[in-house]
């Protein structure tokens, strides 16, 4: 699995460090731009479509000479403008021929006063000596025209700079759980857990994280957490510092008439060159196979809220960039004429794109049609990178678009690879009580069922073979080769699969499914004294396959406790998770089932069903005794309470609690039950998984000493 994160690693310093394959400004070239132009201001060395005069002339050679080492003797900057003019003229100067010219400035230049019928426009054959002041201004004013190309590629780098510390303090603190447990179990004072309570832990308002909030009673919103947040804001904060400082202008610039048009220019320019900068990163927070959620232990979900808000500022930064040459290009009278060239329509073509982008990303419409929106979401982003592309093709900029085109190939080709890994098996899919598929499937040989892990399924039918859905797994109870997903039915493909599955005998049918995964981590749960599981409905599988993993690797180490609370609706929500619960009986895993409705009648069909997964009644010709935990279902369609009855005699090993849990007192409990450092992991619905977080932040208050952990596997985007 680590040669992803390796390549991946790759991409990314090739995109950070790409800045250093351009052209950057130093002294002497600045030196060169600005009395270039001043003598241009000055006299005529040459025919006016010589562009490369200054660099061929032997009387403009030693002008440029004087200007570049005005009030400096030769400090070796100069080489800048030697390389230059043999780079673009071809004109094959030397140091030798460049010291020989300076020479020639001391010995013969003359002021055009001096000159008998001096005429600008007149070629001349002598050197110059140029107004003191007009080179101050010439200076100045490149410093702050070419300088702003230099400083938007150390600001976008610097902006960069931001989300490396970020990744490198995540990290970090991901990183200690594991390599120094004993060290984060003591850090529990008053004012570490207050940062904790406070920052790292809590929801943004009082709960609300992974459930939507609704605004102005439209429009809904998933809220990043508060240290999400506070990240979010830095990052705002640092890329407005980098592109609003340095950016300068001062009375008498000979190359922009006004203070406006400079600062338009300048503020166009900064803003277009760190949004180019900031397009690889935006791309590489979206990858499944982003070698950074393993380093950080960030999971997807808070890589794609990043990858959302960066976007956003992205953007913002293409408006400006847009906005204002379109202000200066109006002001200047060739609006029209410029829209004409290829390189602004491009730009046009990716600002649009752009635009549409953020308007369809809107959660009404992921959550609704989400295909849809994903498909319109890579076309667009495929608009965009074109329209990038050939916007920036002739001003040298196209290494951040290499880097951006070759992070999202690694990732497409990493995730191509996979379902190749795992073929196209068939797959048992069944449908069980009317509101949930069961995919039983067999991984290949090196295909790691991760606890705690989740995979992308695609259903290999001709009408959704292209769509994929993230879902969590465990290992089948019955043979470690299957793995086996629970599919709550909603609608697209699984409503789809459910018509398709009423249709067959037994709701089941062999369907060829293909997996793309496995992603995510186990959560750091197996280093702390107690670690406390909390699912809610069908968020049990990942739960489900984390705590049985812990508890077969400390099956010896009888001072950890492992409690797994499973909240439910009813009780004929059992009997689709029934045989795993079952499979726990000799664990050292302490169960406990929430039922909240605990006197919602299962219909005949659903009763009937139970029959068909709880144990069945055994005979011998001796007598007439049950297996252990085996039951008789003689009476279940008659009766719903025996159906009760023979649930709990065969799950004997759980715990059954009737009406909703408190979570607040579930938290204190386990709390002060544990002998030492207890960690919540919860995955359910969106309510349960914020309330959990938020009574774990609040049992800092009263800890006791104890370190509390929350980790929550619900990752929710769409």
């Amino acid at each position: 699995m680590l040669y992803r994160y390796i390549f991946s690693f790759l991409f990314l310093v090739r995109a950070v460090l790409s800045y250093s394959k351009y052209e950057t400004y130093g002294p002497g070239i600045l030196s060169f731009y600005s009395c270039n132009l001043a003598i241009q201001a000055t006299a005529t060395f040459c025919d006016a479509e010589d562009y490369g005069c200054t660099c061929h002339n032997p009387a403009a050679i030693a002008s440029v000479a004087g200007c570049v080492n005005y009030g400096k003797a030769p400090d070796g900057s100069e080489k800048d403008y030697f390389h230059y003019c043999n780079e673009y003229y071809e004109a094959n100067i030397t140091e030798a021929i460049y010291m020989e010219a300076y020479q020639n400035y001391t010995k013969y230049a003359v002021k055009t006063t001096d000159i008998e019928n001096f005429n600008m426009t007149e070629i001349i054959d002598v050197p110059v000596i140029l107004d003191p002041t007009l080179i101050s201004n010439y200076r100045k004013a490149y410093v702050n025209f070419l300088g702003n190309y230099n400083n938007s590629l150390y600001y976008g780098s610097g902006i960069l700079g931001y989300w490396a510390l970020v990744f490198l303090l995540s990290g970090i603190s991901h990183w200690a759980k594991f390599l120094c447990p004993n060290l984060m179990k003591k850090c529990t004072g008053p004012i570490t857990n207050f940062w904790r309570k406070n920052v790292t832990l809590a929801a943004l308002g009082k709960k609300d994280k992974t459930n939507n909030v609704r605004i102005w009673k439209v429009i809904n919103i998933l809220v990043p957490s508060r240290v999400e947040t506070i990240i979010i804001i830095g990052f705002c904060a640092v890329t407005i510092f980098g592109n609003s400082h340095a950016i300068n202008y001062f009375e008498g610039d000979p190359i922009f008439t006004s203070r406006s048009e400079a600062l338009m220019r300048y503020s166009a320019d900064r803003s277009g060159i760190t949004a180019t900068i900031m397009v690889p990163l935006v791309i590489l927070l979206a990858g499944r196979n982003n070698f950074l959620q393993w380093i950080t232990g960030i999971n997807f979900a808070t890589f794609i809220t990043y990858h959302k808000w960066v976007a956003r500022v992205m953007f913002t930064l293409v408006v400006i960039h847009a906005a204002c040459y379109t202000v200066n290009y109006s002001n200047e009278g060739y609006l029209t004429s410029e829209y004409h060239e290829k390189f602004m329509i491009f730009g046009a073509l990716a600002t649009v794109a752009g635009g549409i982008i953020w308007v369809q990303s809107v959660l009404y419409l992921r959550r609704n049609w989400y295909e849809i929106f994903l498909l319109g979401h890579i076309i667009l982003a495929v608009l965009f990178i074109v329209g990038a592309w050939y916007h920036v093709i002739d001003m040298g900029y196209l290494e951040f678009l290499y880097a951006s085109i070759a992070v999202w190939s690694f990732d497409r080709a990493v995730r191509i690879g996979r379902l190749i890994h795992f073929g196209c098996p068939k797959a048992s899919v069944t449908l069980l009580a009317n509101e949930t598929l069961k995919v039983t499937v067999r991984r290949p040989k090196f295909w790691s069922a991760t606890p705690g892990g989740h995979a992308f399924l695609h259903f290999m039918r001709p009408s959704c073979f292209w769509q994929s859905h993230p879902f969590t797994f465990t290992v089948s109870p019955d043979s470690n080769e299957n793995i086996v997903m629970y599919c709550k039915v909603k609608g697209g493909v699984t409503h789809g699969l459910y018509q398709y599955l009423t249709t067959h005998p037994g709701k089941t049918a062999q369907i060829r499914v293909s997996l793309e995964g496995p992603y995510g981590e186990p959560t750091p749960a197996r280093v702390y004294d107690s670690a406390v599981f909390i699912a809610g409905g069908s968020g049990i599988p990942g739960i489900y396959s984390e705590v049985l993993d812990l508890a077969t690797k400390a099956a010896q180490d009888t001072s950890k406790a492992l409690k797994l609370h499973w909240v439910i609706k009813d009780y004929h929500s059992i009997f689709w998770f029934y045989d795993e619960i079952l499979a726990l009986k000799n664990s050292k895993i302490d169960c406990t089932i929430h039922v909240t409705r605990p006197t919602l009648c299962a219909d005949s069909e659903q009763e009937e069903t139970f029959g068909d997964v709880l144990p069945e009644q055994s005979s011998s010709d001796e007598n007439d005794e049950k297996k252990s935990g085996s039951i008789d279902f003689s009476e279940t369609k008659e009766v719903n309470a025996g159906v009760v009855s023979d649930i709990k005699k065969g799950l004997s090993h759980v715990t059954f609690l009737e009406g909703r849990p408190s979570i607040e007192n579930l938290v204190k409990a386990e709390v002060e039950e544990s002998n030492g450092s207890v960690a919540f992991v919860t995955c359910g619905h969106p309510l349960m998984v914020d309330e959990v977080r938020y009574c774990c932040a609040h049992a800092l208050y009263d800890s006791k000493g104890k370190r509390i952990d929350f980790f929550e596997q619900l990752q929710i985007w769409a």
